[in-house]
């Protein structure tokens, strides 16, 4: 049975049998699209010498093992790359797509998760152990504006003299405390002694800081 008419593999269209690509292809690794060399670790076109693989299609379709062979003549005919993305299954399972598009959307996305962790922040609210209910109330309300604009708020029970030997003042205070503003947050590490100090963390919810936008927003677009 005569398999489907496609285009010819990289070899006899003269291109690299390392990459798979003509000098000046702009899908070549050293194309600044990529930004910069094909990691080693990752496995494309030419570079992926086996037998067969699974293959799936462009848009996540599957097409089932087919000759290697076949699968590049298959990427090449759809101006795309063939890229392993399971090597250690039997047979390795490829997919069809834009490497450069995927490798330059993976780095945006690691950029953007660095972003996110270094912006954020750690606030720090101190209390006293036998605080009054005003100022408990005003310190409160800080935790809560800390957590609406999605920082991490640390709060710290301050002791002085005797009242080291009552920790349960303090366990009490922030148990009350996690409790009064647990629709903005949550207790991401419990109490526990510091020195002379008992501390806790809270970390807002997710989407705080998204919502937090969106309500300053709205005086201004209504």
């Amino acid at each position: 049975m005569t398999g489907p008419v496609v285009a010819p593999l990289a070899h006899e269209r003269g291109l690299s049998a390392e990459e798979g690509f003509a000098a000046g292809d702009p899908r070549s690794p050293t194309s600044t699209e990529l930004g910069g060399p094909i990691s080693t670790e990752t496995r494309i076109n030419e570079r992926i010498r086996v037998p067969e693989v699974r293959l799936v299609g462009p848009n996540s379709e599957q097409v089932g093992i087919v000759r290697v062979e076949d699968a590049l003549r298959l990427a090449y005919e759809a101006d795309l790359d063939l890229v392993e993305v399971a090597p250690n299954a039997r047979p390795p399972v490829c997919k069809i797509m834009d490497y450069g598009k995927f490798k330059y959307e993976a780095a945006q996305k690691q950029r953007e998760s660095r972003r996110n962790q270094q912006m954020t922040v750690i606030k720090e609210q101190k209390l006293r152990p036998k605080i009054d209910d005003h100022d408990y109330e005003t310190k409160k309300g800080h935790v809560i504006r800390f957590l609406e604009a999605g920082s991490k708020v640390k709060v710290t029970i301050m002791f002085r003299g005797r009242e080291q030997s009552r920790p349960e003042l303090g366990f009490r205070l922030l148990q009350r405390l996690g409790n009064d503003v647990g629709e903005f947050g949550y207790i991401e590490t419990s109490a526990k002694q510091d020195g002379r100090n008992m501390t806790m963390v809270l970390a807002p919810h997710k989407g705080a800081k998204t919502r937090a936008k969106v309500q300053q927003a709205q005086p201004e677009n209504g």
